[in-house]
């Protein structure tokens, strides 16, 4: 699925809180916001980890 809820965002990253999906969007991990619907692009999620990758 190309954009995912924060639920199925989490899912995606294998993370257990929204805490946690918070620090990476602070991190700069893009979201989306439509009429207060967030949606994050699952290509934005993989290129972040990409850069986060050591």
């Amino acid at each position: 699925m190309k954009y995912m809820n924060l639920g199925q965002a989490c899912k995606y990253l294998n993370v257990k809180s929204r805490n946690t999906l918070k620090k990476y969007i602070n991190q700069g991990l893009p979201v989306i916001i439509i009429n207060g619907t967030k949606r994050i692009d699952q290509l934005d999620t993989d290129k972040f980890m990409q850069t986060h990758k050591k």
